[in-house]
C-alpha cells in the first residue's frame, strides 16, 4: 500500500509505476497542456492519456512544460499510452504506437495497454507489443478493460504477463473477482473511474463515512482504493481537486468502513461492458 504521492509500486517485471496518477479522458487537446503541467506541479508523476482521447499532443506539451517549471527529468515521471480498437493487427499497433510516441514528443512510453479486447482476438497486438518491449521501446505492457476470460485467453500464447490490468472500477463495481484473479497471475488492478464519473459523490453513505473523517467523499473512496492495493488514474482538471485527491494518506479507513464500501457492489457500470461494446472505428 501507498503512503504518499511519491509512492511507486513494483510490477512483475520490477518497474515502478507511482500508485496515484492523473488521467486526461475528456479533456480537450487545447486545454491537456495547462492540467498535465499542473498536475505535475502539484506532484503527480504517472500521465495516463490513450490514442483515442485526442490529446496526446497536448499531453506531450504539458509534459515539457511541467518538467521546465519543476526541473524535473524525463525519468522522474511515468507515461502510460493506449492503442485503440482499429489497430488491433501487429502492424496496425506497431504504427498506432510510433504515431502516438511522436505526437508525444517522447523517445519512449513507460506503459503501453491495448485499450479494451476487441470483438476479435487480440493476439497480433499484444504479441506487437512484446516485440515492443523486448526492443527496449516500452518499460512494461499490459491491458485494459480485460476480463477474467480475456486474461486467461492471453496466458495461452503470451510469453510477458501484462503487469496490470486497467478497468473500471468503484464502490458500485468493486471488481473483487477479477482482483483476486489478477493476484494469482501478478497483474496489477488499476481503476479508471474510481470515482464513477462524479455521479456517486452524493451518496449518503459515503457522506457519512467522510463526515466521520472529516474528509471529502472523493477522497474516502481513493483511501479505499489505496488500502485495496488498487492503483488510480483519476481525471482532474483542476488544481485545487488534484491536490483535494492527493490528501489522503494523513487517515485510515477502518474494517468497518472498508466492509460498507465493498458491500456497496452492484456491478454497476458507467463505460462499457467489455463483453459487449461495439469496438467499430
Amino acid at each position: 500500500m501507498i503512503n504518499s504521492l511519491n509512492d511507486r509500486v513494483t510490477l512483475n517485471n520490477g518497474t515502478k509505476i507511482p500508485g496515484l496518477g492523473l488521467g486526461v479522458f475528456q479533456i480537450p487537446n487545447e486545454d491537456t497542456a495547462k492540467v498535465v503541467a499542473e498536475g505535475i506541479k502539484n506532484g503527480y508523476r504517472l500521465i495516463d492519456t490513450a490514442q483515442v482521447y485526442g490529446n496526446e499532443a497536448g499531453t506531450g506539451e504539458g509534459i515539457r512544460q511541467g518538467l521546465n517549471e519543476t526541473g524535473l527529468s524525463r525519468e522522474d515521471l511515468f507515461v502510460t499510452s493506449k492503442v485503440w480498437n482499429d489497430h488491433l493487427t501487429y502492424d496496425q499497433t506497431v504504427a498506432a504506437f510510433n504515431s502516438s510516441l511522436k505526437k508525444l514528443g517522447l523517445d519512449y512510453w513507460d506503459l503501453y495497454l491495448i485499450h479494451w479486447p476487441g470483438n476479435d482476438s487480440f493476439k497480433e497486438s499484444y504479441q506487437a507489443l512484446e516485440d515492443l518491449y523486448k526492443s527496449g521501446k516500452i518499460k512494461a505492457i499490459g491491458v485494459s478493460n480485460f476480463e477474467i476470460h480475456h486474461l486467461k485467453e492471453l496466458t495461452e500464447y503470451a510469453d510477458i504477463t501484462p503487469v496490470l490490468d486497467q478497468v473500471e472500477s468503484h464502490p458500485k463495481l468493486n471488481q473483487d473477482k477479477l482482483h483476486e484473479y489478477a493476484k494469482t497471475q501478478d497483474i496489477k488492478i488499476q481503476a479508471w473511474s474510481p470515482l464513477m464519473q462524479g455521479q456517486i459523490l452524493k451518496d449518503e453513505t459515503l457522506k457519512a463515512i467522510a463526515d466521520k473523517h472529516n474528509k471529502t467523499v472523493a477522497q474516502v473512496i481513493l483511501r479505499w482504493d489505496i488500502q485495496r492495493d488498487v492503483l488510480l488514474a483519476v481525471k482532474s482538471v483542476r488544481s485545487e481537486r488534484m491536490q483535494s485527491n492527493a490528501n489522503v494518506f494523513d487517515f485510515t479507513l477502518d474494517d468497518s468502513d472498508m466492509e460498507t464500501i465493498n458491500n456497496m457492489n452492484e456491478d454497476f457500470r458507467v463505460g462499457p461492458d467489455p463483453d459487449e461494446y461495439n469496438f467499430e472505428g
